[in-house]
């Protein structure tokens, strides 16, 4: 899971590291509207990821508990 993370997390920084020289001069008040948005799914991209990877998630927390629960019950 982490690695899946990580390759995610590489790839978001990549496609930023790609469209930056367009972001910096946008042509419109819609080119800039869109670039805008574009780099706020990317913060919240690499805002998961780096939660994943920092194990922040808690339904990844809870979903583990629950297993380990059903695995001393069944014993």
């Amino acid at each position: 899971m982490k690695q899946y993370a990580l390759l995610r997390l590489l790839f978001a920084l990549f496609l930023l590291y790609i469209a930056w020289p367009s972001m910096i001069q946008p042509a419109s008040g819609v080119a800039q509207l869109f670039w805008s948005m574009w780099f706020v799914f990317v913060l919240v991209v690499s805002g998961a990821n780096l939660a994943t990877l920092m194990e922040l998630n808690r339904t990844v927390r809870l979903e583990q508990s629950n297993t380990r629960r059903r695995q001393v019950d069944n014993h």
